[in-house]
């Protein structure tokens, strides 16, 4: 599986957990942004499961050293 830019995918999983957690307190359902940034973090780790992608988008993160 090709690693995605870090960049990309740091913005990515940021994006996903801050919008999940402002609606966690608002509604039980994913909005349809949630589930397009679900969507797209499943394609870039090559997961099913949003929760997978999230685990596999956290450990890849934590490998790639950031550019300066």
């Amino acid at each position: 599986m090709p690693i995605p830019d870090r960049a990309f995918l740091r913005r990515l999983v940021d994006a996903y957990e801050a919008l999940r957690a402002e609606e966690a307190a608002k509604v039980a359902e994913p909005s349809p942004r949630a589930r397009e940034l679900a969507y797209t973090l499943c394609v870039s780790t090559g997961t099913r499961d949003v929760r997978l992608a999230l685990e596999t988008a956290h450990r890849l993160l934590a490998a790639v050293p950031e550019r300066a």
